[in-house]
């Protein structure tokens, strides 16, 4: 379902849940707050009501109704929020459970998802239907393997990327395997990417190398899509296994000689930006780590690293209106070693309002 939100004005809610600049609420809080699904319209207003379900099953699933920590906002015509996010979820029949509560409690659109470690005869697809989510996937055994779960249409689904190396041994035709790592689709004309890069291993190990060539294809790939339209609006989302910056590790000197920090691993991140892309979360201020080792309490003793980006093409960034780093979802039981991203987005659009229901 597809919910629209209209605004009057330019005027900024307070997080109490108080708006600006208009007396005639009513209408806006019964429809709001009394609703679990279907289409919000709100024509005339700017407000926001704070929203708190008594339980999980009260959360509207819908898009329209655009929650941070809990709180719907009503904003400009012709505009469709979207949230999207990406997630290193380090086996996902063995967190289905947290990643699909997450899911509906943070009211996520679309989610990337890598190191799903499954075929797709093993993905517990079951619980996020039962969301309201769809699911594309690749994998091929019990490493790497990406997906996306969205509760949006998606089309234009391709694995992998063109020209992308294999790695591992030879096949009778002569190839080496491609490994499920590079998944894309196409949501309200978006272009994203779930991408589980290489991790390279150690310098003089074979996967090094192999990580480099990974990564300079996929740059060529993001040059010749940008180039042949320059309007696209596309994400490259996931675990990028690099550092390209000495604060995104808790100690350099701790990795003097390893690979994620090597000289030729952030040439080849900064590649993208070079492309054309922009690192989303870090242009908008928000620090943090997106890993951190199981082992040695890394992450009590907050020793992480960042290594999990989206990127995005300036047609894309241009409808980010929020972006943040899930840092809680370290914390409780059998968590990931990696944690979300999320942006929202305000995404333009050309459908005819004129029989949509409006509220006043």
């Amino acid at each position: 379902m597809t919910g629209r939100r209209h605004q009057d004005g330019a005027g900024d809610a307070d997080d109490d849940g108080s708006a600006d600049g208009n007396d005639d609420r009513g209408a806006i809080v019964s429809a709001v707050s009394g609703f679990s699904s279907g289409v919000v319209e709100v024509v005339g207003f700017h407000y926001t009501h704070t929203l708190r379900p008594q339980n999980k099953a009260d959360y509207c699933p819908i898009r329209g109704v655009k929650r941070w920590l809990n709180v719907v906002r009503v904003v400009a015509a012709s505009v469709v929020f979207m949230r999207v996010s990406t997630w290193n979820v380090n086996s996902i029949r063995s967190r289905v459970g947290r990643v699909v509560d997450w899911l509906v409690r943070e009211d996520i659109d679309v989610l990337g998802m890598q190191e799903i470690k499954c075929k797709p005869d093993q993905f517990p697809y079951d619980a996020f239907t039962a969301a309201g989510y769809d699911i594309e996937l690749h994998g091929l055994n019990q490493w790497n393997g990406v997906a996306f779960a969205s509760r949006l249409p998606m089309s234009d689904v391709a694995v992998g990327f063109p020209s992308a190396p294999g790695f591992g041994k030879v096949d009778e035709a002569g190839d080496l395997p491609q490994e499920a790592r590079a998944l894309g689709v196409t949501v309200d004309d978006t272009r994203l990417w779930s991408l589980y890069v290489p991790n390279g291993r150690e310098l003089d190990n074979p996967h090094y190398p192999y990580k480099l060539e990974w990564l300079a294809r996929l740059a060529d790939a993001t040059r010749s899509w940008l180039a042949a339209d320059p309007n696209l609006k596309l994400a490259l989302m996931g675990d990028f296994n690099i550092a390209p910056l000495d604060i995104d590790v808790w100690d350099i000197a701790a990795f003097e000689g390893r690979t994620h920090v090597s000289q030729p691993e952030r040439d080849a991140f900064t590649a993208f930006q070079t492309a054309g892309l922009i690192d989303i979360l870090r242009t908008r201020g928000v620090e943090g780590y997106t890993y951190w080792d199981y082992q040695q309490l890394r992450f009590p003793r907050n020793e992480g690293m960042r290594i999990d980006f989206i990127l995005g093409s300036k047609p894309f960034v241009d409808l980010v209106t929020g972006a943040k780093i899930e840092r809680n979802e370290r914390k409780g039981d059998a968590p990931s070693d990696h944690v979300p991203l999320v942006v929202d987005l305000d995404v333009p659009t050309d459908e005819d309002d004129d029989d949509r229901p409006m509220i006043f």
